[in-house]
């Protein structure tokens, strides 16, 4: 290890059980958000800037392996082994609806207009509700090739992503239509797909590649081969210069976009990286693991010499403002007595 500059990442403690999904807000007039799934059944939302702990949303009965947020950061959504997405108030931590199914939800993804939630799972079939009208029956795709794992919404909410957990490929399906019109085409099933923030790539890790992808004409741009077999790749999204991949060797890579060339590596986790993402503004980027939990790395200030003190918590200038931010969102906010204690002896497991 390079014993000069040591990444230092702020440590997220919380969940008891692996962490296999993170999902940030875009930037809202309180700060950005960023909100965590975990096999224990409780979906954390922290502020996405310092990962202070906001609040936990309870009422699953089995492993979540999907969240995320709403446009302005004000509704959740989470899918769930106990054959349930559900849908939460991110102000207050109320479950808000409960959109039942037959199988285990893989995956579940807020349209960009914010009207629509997308699922999908272990049944081979997208369902998108209403959340205008929650209890009105989803429109259903039903010819899913395999058990769906990823699924995202690109064109305005005019196509959908969606990977399968048996099988290769990314299938890009006409909303409309309801019909596949492109598969995108990898050797090993696709484990984390996602759309830059500008909507112009298509970032999949399948195996041990990395693959980005035009996400207009769904050419392949680019194709690099990783150190191990990755679960999750996210690409910066305000300069698009730098990737970052994670997975079984208990590491985050970080990469040139341009050259595949590795310029990074942290390590910290003490488990297979399940899921990595970048901060909306790319400043940081947060990676969840077996090991129970999240890490938030940054990209640059984080970085000291040896000899430096590091401070505790990240940069401090920046930490005041934020915890100003999310007063509103904290105020209020249903947290059990239980919730509290678990955070607090899990802090101090370190």
């Amino acid at each position: 290890m390079d014993k000069k500059k040591v990444a230092v990442p702020l440590v997220c403690h919380g969940h008891s059980r692996p962490v296999v999904d993170l999902f940030y807000s875009p930037v809202t007039p309180d700060g950005f958000f960023l909100i965590s799934a975990s096999k224990d059944s409780s979906p954390m939302l922290r502020n996405g800037e310092t990962g202070d702990w906001i609040g936990t949303f309870e009422g699953h009965k089995g492993a979540v392996w999907s969240c995320c947020l709403d446009t302005s950061a004000l509704r959740a959504a989470s899918g769930s082994a106990d054959f349930s997405a559900k849908l939460w108030d991110a102000l207050t931590g109320d479950e808000l609806h409960s959109f039942e199914h037959k199988h285990i939800v893989r995956a579940c993804t807020f349209s960009e207009d914010t009207h629509l939630l997308l699922t999908g799972g272990v049944e081979k079939i997208l369902r998108i509700f209403d959340l205008n009208r929650p209890d009105a029956p989803p429109r259903e795709v039903d010819n899913s090739p395999g058990s769906i794992r990823t699924v995202a919404w690109l064109h305005s909410d005019q196509t959908i992503l969606s990977s399968c957990t048996d099988i290769g490929g990314v299938r890009l399906w006409d909303v409309r239509s309801g019909k596949i019109v492109q598969t995108l085409e990898t050797k090993s099933p696709v484990t984390s797909a996602e759309v830059s923030r500008d909507g112009r790539y298509i970032t999949t890790a399948d195996g041990s590649t990395v693959k980005f992808w035009d996400a207009n004409h769904f050419g392949l741009v680019k194709s690099y081969d990783m150190p191990c077999n990755v679960e999750s790749a996210s690409l910066e999204p305000k300069l698009g210069n730098k990737f970052v991949a994670g997975g079984e060797d208990m590491w985050i890579h970080v990469f040139d976009f341009h050259t595949g060339e590795q310029i990074g590596c942290n390590k910290g986790h003490h488990g297979p990286v399940h899921c990595l993402r970048f901060s909306p503004g790319g400043e940081s980027y947060a990676s969840g693991s077996e090991d129970g939990t999240i890490r938030i790395w940054q990209l640059g200030p984080a970085i000291h010499d040896e000899n430096d003190s590091v401070p505790g918590n990240g940069p401090t200038g920046k930490v005041e403002v934020s915890a100003d931010d999310v007063a509103q969102k904290i105020e209020g906010f249903h947290i059990s007595g239980e919730g509290k204690t678990t955070e607090k002896e899990n802090a101090t497991d370190a």
